[in-house]
């Protein structure tokens, strides 16, 4: 039995996406783009390990995220997929396209986060382990609208609170995640990066507005130089959570690598 918990959208015999959330997110993030936008497709969407309604066991760390994701592929087709993966799960996608290039046909990474600086991410785990959770509902909307959701809908950000919020200690709320296993994912951020095989279709969003850089110029530079012509590099004007903020933009490049 699968250890992640898996959200599917779209007729079973559509083609085949592979959608990864970002550090924090759940599968079910996805859910708008596809009814709205990609209804014709298989959408496939875990909740990564640590996260939502998945497994929260160690270890914490990219090959185990591969590993999982390599037993749901073999599990739900036949046939290599297209990956759609959002910052974190962008880092994960290179890992899977490195270590297993047979399962991926091509990569939409968004906003790809991977290879950053150490004091940064060491700055982002202390201050998830000091203010965990919240005191209200309004908090965790305000302080999402802080950290990257000011562009999006607010009816999705209202679906994100509904869905990925649960009760903590003391009537506060937080994430349905897994704090250790998040706060070791905040420190995978920090390995160097991997690169895709030289031949494999793929399209690197960056969020400009997000600064410092999740995509960082040194990673930028070697997938471009890995990649030539098999690269196309767009520069969004908009905040981090880019299929959420852009969905119909998002939709038209999945279908373009379709």
């Amino acid at each position: 039995m699968s250890p992640l918990h898996v959200y599917r959208f779209g007729p079973a015999d559509g083609p085949k996406v592979l959608a990864l959330h970002g550090v924090t997110g759940h599968g079910k993030r996805w859910e708008a783009m596809a009814d709205e936008y990609l209804p014709d497709l298989r959408i496939i969407a875990p909740d990564l390990r640590g996260h939502g309604y998945s497994t929260s066991l160690p270890p914490w760390n990219f090959e185990t995220i591969v590993d999982d994701l390599v037993e749901l592929l073999i599990a739900e087709t036949d046939e290599p997929v297209l990956v759609v993966a959002h910052s974190f799960g962008g880092a994960c996608a290179l890992h899977l396209a490195q270590r297993h290039p047979e399962l991926v046909r091509g990569l939409v990474l968004l906003d790809s986060a991977i290879a950053l600086d150490p004091e940064l991410l060491m700055d982002i785990a202390v201050s998830s382990l000091a203010s965990p959770d919240y005191i209200s509902v309004d908090q965790a909307r305000q302080d999402k609208l802080a950290t990257g959701w000011d562009d999006v809908e607010p009816r999705l950000l209202e679906a994100e609170l509904a869905e990925h919020l649960m009760p903590t200690a003391d009537g506060r709320v937080g994430w349905r995640i897994s704090l250790p296993a998040i706060n070791s994912y905040w420190g995978q951020l920090a390995r160097h990066y991997v690169l895709p095989p030289a031949d494999l279709p793929t399209v690197l969003v960056q969020a400009m507005k997000v600064n410092p850089p999740y995509v960082t110029p040194d990673f930028r530079a070697a997938l471009t130089e890995r990649l030539g012509t098999h690269l196309t590099v767009l520069e969004w004007d908009c905040d981090h959570m880019v299929a959420q903020a852009r969905p119909a933009e998002t939709a038209a490049l999945v279908r373009s690598m379709l």
